[in-house]
């Protein structure tokens, strides 16, 4: 009887209140509780249940190309990621507000971990996240147009309340892809968040774009609004 009503509760897509029924079970508690406490416990199993594959579902959807997380990330005020300012930012208050966060160092610092960590925290609270290094931007965006998927694209991408481009300014935008990043820009400012990391400083986004008319645009936007992070010290990747 234990194992058909775990079954029906599978076949009512319910796998929460099943595995609840079959841990009350194997651990000889269906016969001590009551129908409400029973019901209760059952019920809040399936709403965790739904609540971690959901979570679980962002971060695999979100694409990150490293495992990261805000509890092992190393905060030290000396290498520019002071513990109040991240904790601040897990508030998630700039995802809400639209706004853009800038990552700048050298290699090895932490950007790229950084930047993960807090799309990883961004998931757990629900956000939609998408994330793409420079490199891979552009060549979806080659794709995109090849293939004549513009309008979905970039649907898709405003879908996502949080936009993450790694390495920015590894690879220089010419052509008519300068306009693709124009419109991601603008479409983002002051509605959906958006992390940037790069070796590059600020001052130097400028020659990442062929078009200097471009380049303002698109960096008054980004620029406006936005919060840096400037990570220093020496490379984590020699600890390693």
């Amino acid at each position: 009887m234990t194992n058909e009503t775990a079954k029906a509760l599978h076949e009512l897509k319910l796998p929460g209140m099943a595995s609840c029924w079959t841990s009350l079970d194997e651990t000889h508690q269906l016969d001590k509780l009551n129908l409400r406490d029973g019901m209760q416990l059952m019920l809040q199993h399936e709403s965790d249940t739904r609540q971690s594959n959901r979570i679980n579902r962002l971060i695999k959807n979100a694409s990150f190309r490293i495992k990261a997380s805000i509890e092992e990330l190393e905060t030290d005020t000396t290498r520019g990621i002071p513990s109040a300012d991240i904790a601040e930012l897990c508030a998630g208050n700039y995802i809400q507000n639209g706004m853009t966060i800038i990552i700048t160092g050298p290699t090895g610092t932490g950007k790229s971990y950084l930047a993960c960590a807090l799309g990883e925290r961004a998931c757990r609270e629900g956000v939609k996240v998408i994330y793409f290094t420079m490199n891979m931007l552009i060549e979806t965006l080659k794709l995109v147009h090849l293939e004549r998927r513009e309008t979905n694209f970039f649907r898709k991408l405003s879908s996502h309340d949080l936009l993450i481009i790694d390495d920015f300014g590894m690879i220089k935008v010419e052509g008519p892809l300068q306009h693709d990043f124009e419109q991601i820009v603008d479409d983002r400012y002051n509605r959906k968040a958006l992390i940037l990391s790069s070796q590059l400083p600020v001052t130097d986004w400028y020659n990442v774009f062929q078009s200097e008319l471009i380049a303002e645009a698109c960096l008054d936007r980004l620029v406006h609004k936005s919060r840096r992070f400037t990570l220093q010290g020496e490379s984590l990747r020699k600890k390693y």
